[in-house]
């Protein structure tokens, strides 16, 4: 095929050796990709370049990002034809000198070519493993973290990780066999005894994405203790990278092996996450808030289970808890083992959460998921997960807090009042709601925007979850006036308030009985208020 005259000529670094241009038409010219994809002559040059230290790093970096793509595919269908053109009709020399050449570049000094090296021996492993073939890799990576460089270590844990990321269904079903070589290599650099930190870090970030195929050595106390020991360490270390990453691996641990978390949750998780959460570095301390998230879904989805194995649920609660039909259809017939950890943890992690809710950030996007935020969520699920076990903490925080001069408390007050609508007892709530309803609807009005802001989702969660607490004629009339102010004011608060009104929508028309409902004298107002609303927001979508 001619080449094409219309690729630019990448600058060059006197100080490696530049490749020939056909290699550089190869790598940048794209709409020829189909073309070479999985040719003999087009799988050996990229591999050589991949492996060559004396060229230039970027060029080695997109050498095996392409023969990265080139056994790769979106779509299901084409990467089946890809995987099987590899395994049938590539030369079994051609395919070991691809593969031996990954190998050595994961030695290189160069991260970026280690890396793009790691990534073309996952998509190599993700076709060959689910056929039993190349069964020394794993062995090699093993060998590779026990005896190698730094470098070399650091990528050979970066390229069990992405094998054990992959969501190929027929690669992890075969990683289970290789569980053991797995477990080795990620905990051997994962100790604290390994005084390299990326190299840590690559064997974090590793062994949360193997930790599913692990079960068989986590149901062994030896290797599970060993394991959390050295989980718990990396939550200790001076790099905040490690700290994340263990911090991850102990949410994924909390999720898929709860049953066999009590020693050590009274041991040391307890006071680690609650420790953690207070961290100034705040990927850190979200990832700790994390935890307490994953323990409240996982304690939640057990108590429905265990729910309709004893047989104490009926239709509607079913109704209001699909997961439960699920375990039922998945053949679940035994009670699950319950610890109750966030009911105890309650009086430790909730006071942590609501100080955490102060910590807003005024410039912070919609989609930002900071530590404020990461806190209103784990307490929402706190609610939901232990009921009123929160009330007591969360109603002194709001109430010392509600008309606080600082906005952030008042803020916070706010947010922490709405969190706990969904959980408690509607007769616990109720005489709360009454009495807070009022003080809601003033702070509509609140100089600061995040307070008012918080305030109409707040009334919105009220709306939503304890409408029955709403007085028709006690609440309705300023509540319905205020949310029609809120309409007017920026775009974000005008969201919460529309909510808002839709919940009352459904609180007193659906259910209602005859022609008229409460709202019934507030229809024509509303409309109009809404209809001004997109009007004036229209530039905003």
């Amino acid at each position: 095929m001619p080449l094409n005259n219309n690729f630019q000529v990448l600058p060059l670094n006197i100080s490696y050796v530049y490749p020939s241009p056909l290699i550089i038409h190869i790598l940048y010219d794209q709409s020829n990709l189909t073309f070479y994809r999985l040719q003999p002559e087009y799988l050996q040059m990229l591999s050589a370049e991949l492996a060559n230290e004396e060229t230039e790093p970027f060029i080695r970096s997109a050498a095996g990002i392409a023969l990265k793509n080139a056994l790769t595919a979106r779509e299901r269908t084409r990467l089946l034809e890809v995987q099987q053109k590899w395994i049938s009709q590539v030369d079994p020399t051609i395919k070991a000198q691809v593969k031996e050449n990954s190998l050595r570049t994961l030695a290189s000094n160069n991260n970026r070519a280690g890396t793009s090296a790691a990534q073309l021996i996952a998509a190599i492993a993700a076709i060959e493993l689910p056929q039993n073939q190349w069964s020394e890799l794993m062995a090699a990576l093993v060998q590779n973290v026990g005896e190698g460089s730094d470098s070399l270590k650091q990528s050979s844990l970066t390229t069990i990780g992405y094998i054990c990321e992959s969501d190929d269904p027929d690669l992890r079903e075969s990683l289970n066999q290789h569980s053991n070589a797995i477990l080795t290599a990620v905990v051997q650099g994962a100790r604290k005894e390994e005084s390299n930190n990326d190299v840590r870090f690559a064997a974090m970030v590793a062994l949360g994405d193997s930790l599913e195929f692990v079960r068989t050595n986590f149901d062994n106390d030896g290797e599970r203790n060993y394991i959390m020991q050295v989980i718990c360490e990396a939550t200790q270390s001076d790099d905040f990278r490690i700290q994340q990453a263990a911090f991850g691996c102990l949410n994924r641990i909390m999720s898929l092996y709860y049953d066999k978390m009590k020693f050590y949750m009274e041991k040391a998780l307890f006071g680690l996450t609650i420790v953690g959460m207070k961290h100034d570095e705040e990927e850190v301390a979200k990832l700790a808030i994390e935890f307490w998230c994953t323990v409240c879904e996982e304690e939640s989805a057990i108590e429905d289970d265990n729910a309709q194995v004893s047989g104490k649920c009926g239709p509607n609660y079913i109704y209001l808890n699909p997961n439960i039909s699920q375990y039922q259809a998945e053949g679940g017939s035994e009670l699950r083992p319950f610890f109750n950890f966030a009911r105890i943890a309650t009086p430790e992690v909730v006071p942590v959460l609501l100080e955490l809710l102060t910590k807003q950030d005024e410039d912070a996007g919609d989609d930002e998921y900071n530590v404020s935020r990461a806190a209103y969520q784990c307490l929402q699920l706190y609610s939901a997960c232990v009921g009123g076990f929160v009330i007591q903490h969360v109603l002194a925080f709001v109430e010392q807090n509600l008309r606080h001069e600082n906005w952030r408390l008042r803020d916070a007050a706010v947010s922490a009042f709405g969190a706990i609508m969904e959980g408690p007892d509607i007769k616990l709530l109720d005489p709360l709601v009454k009495q807070a309803l009022p003080i809601l609807v003033g702070m509509m009005d609140d100089k600061v925007l995040m307070v008012k802001d918080s305030a109409a989702y707040a009334l919105g969660r009220i709306c939503d979850c304890c409408g029955t607490a709403i007085d028709p004629e006690l609440h309705l009339p300023s509540l319905i006036q205020a949310l029609f102010s809120g309409l007017k004011d920026s775009p974000k608060m005008a969201s919460s308030c529309c909510w808002a009104l839709m919940n009352l929508a459904e609180r007193f028309g659906i259910d209602s009985e005859g022609e008229e409902n409460p709202l019934s004298k507030y229809f024509k107002d509303s409309v109009s208020a809404l209809l001004a609303a997109t009007e004036r927001y229209v530039h905003y979508f």
